[in-house]
């Protein structure tokens, strides 16, 4: 019998004689709090072949560096998105007022529209006046300044039609009220956005949107009534008898919101004060959201739903290579020099993709009866088109920024996914009618990605965190 095995035996126990983790809150708790967090984030993942260790290393010591340094390029650092659209669902108006929620741009200056000479350049001159701006705002808010230049040279970027087979519901990039932010400058982190409001975001997506029957309450909501009465067993036994389509659906939105509590906990604030501001790693805000213990043994299951996240979208950059393999195909910014060095950045890391010894398998998805799997897709996808559409709901402006981002990228990692074949009949040159990508499909895909790789890489750092943590 493991470690884990015995713990949850004692857990058991405890719990039998109404001792249960709150109860017994005075009590130490069993084992380390490494062990506590991560001792069944290990071995092969459910509905796969592959196993966390061979994620952690091919991740940690291979993809991370290659895809940190790519997504610091001119081309995926700018994202376009209206941060000013109502909510679609509910009535409510209300942002959040913490200064970190904020959206303060440092120069007013819209996006000037029409379109310039394909020869614009980026200048040192705009990376330097962006540093500044960053330094004056102390990191505080949501920033979307940028030089005239770089507003030029963005508009060059070519746009494509969107396809029919879309998973989100992307913004109008055309819209007066969508704009540029840069996001090295706005990076994923704690706001102080939690509470009702934040859960009633959360609480959307699971009850309405999870192909969940609402007499099944998922562990640990705090909206449900009966909180702390309900150990999971029923959910995970209902969750098992599903297809693993509508299984894998759950499995995606908990590793993306494990996801997100993870960068949240990797960068909060520390320390606030008029000598400075200091973001670090939190390990106690890790423990109340992962511990296995503290969280009734909900925390773990996050996790290795964050890393079947992580396998569903590295097996769509492996699938996409062809579409950035044309030799037509261009990142375009206006740097003829640095989009080539780009471009060939991006190459190298879609190949290592491809180079990953246990992928998932996507043919398990909608197989079986055409007509049936094909209303099952047609499910799948206006859920999760409805998912993004609750980002508009979230009151917290960087927060809502970050969501919209990640929703999109995942939806798609999907749209990717299942269209494999469109994807390898494209013509080698000239235009793709069958399968296209957006500029902000691929910004949002590739970045989305790669705050799925930082979660992975701040695993580790929060093992070590938590070794010697009781």
């Amino acid at each position: 019998m493991s470690r884990c095995d015995l713990r949850w035996l004692l857990l058991g126990l405890l719990g039998a004689a109404g001792l249960g983790p709150g109860a017994a809150a005075g009590q130490p708790l069993p084992g380390s709090a490494e062990q506590r967090c991560f001792c069944q984030v290990t071995g092969y993942l459910d509905d796969c072949t592959c196993d966390v260790e061979t994620i952690d290393t091919f991740n940690n010591n291979k993809l991370f560096p290659r895809l940190n340094k790519l997504l610091e390029s001119d081309y995926f650092r700018h994202y376009k998105v209206n941060l000013k659209k109502p909510c679609p669902l509910w009535n409510d108006s209300s942002h959040c007022g913490i200064r970190d929620c904020a959206v303060k741009p440092c120069v007013s200056n819209e996006v000037p529209g029409g379109t310039e000479s394909a020869s614009y350049k980026y200048s040192e001159e705009a990376s330097k006046h962006v540093g500044e701006c960053e330094e004056a705002k102390r990191l505080g808010a949501v920033n979307e300044s940028l030089s005239e230049e770089t507003q030029r040279a963005m508009l060059q970027w070519t746009q494509h039609e969107d396809s029919s087979d879309n998973f989100c519901e992307a913004d109008d990039v055309q819209s007066p009220d969508a704009e540029y932010v840069d996001l090295l400058l706005n990076p994923e982190r704690y706001t102080g956005y939690k509470g009702p409001e934040a859960w009633k975001i959360w609480n959307s997506i699971y009850e309405e949107n999870c192909f969940k029957p609402r007499t099944i309450e998922r562990p640990l909501n705090p909206l449900a009534s009966g909180r702390g009465d309900n150990d999971g067993n029923s959910f995970y036994s209902w969750l098992e008898g599903l297809c693993v389509e509508k299984r894998a659906f759950y499995k995606l939105i908990s590793g993306l919101h494990a996801s997100i509590n993870v960068h949240l906990s990797a960068r909060y604030l520390l320390q606030d004060t008029w000598s400075g501001t200091k973001w670090g790693h939190n390990v106690t805000e890790f423990q109340h959201r992962f511990d296995e213990v503290l969280t009734q043994g909900e925390g773990p299951k996050r996790l290795k739903n964050l890393y079947f996240l992580y396998l569903i979208e590295l097996r769509a950059m492996s699938k996409v290579l062809p579409f950035f393999e044309r030799p037509g195909f261009q990142l375009f910014t206006g740097n003829e020099n640095r989009d080539r060095e780009t471009k060939n950045q991006l190459l190298e890391i879609l190949h290592l993709t491809k180079s990953f010894p246990l992928h998932f398998d996507e043919n398990s998805f909608f197989a079986g009866n055409k007509k049936e799997a094909a209303k099952l897709k047609e499910e799948f996808r206006l859920h999760f088109r409805n998912i993004s559409r609750i980002m508009d709901c979230v009151g917290c402006l960087k927060c809502r920024l970050w969501g919209k981002l990640q929703t999109q990228g995942l939806g798609t990692a999907l749209k990717i996914l299942f269209s494999q074949k469109l994807i390898e009949n494209m013509p080698e040159s000239g235009p793709s009618y069958g399968f296209q990508l957006t500029r902000q499909e691929i910004v949002s895909f590739f970045n989305a990605f790669g705050r799925i790789s930082t979660s992975v890489r701040e695993l580790e750092n929060f093992k070590n965190l938590l070794r010697n943590v009781q």
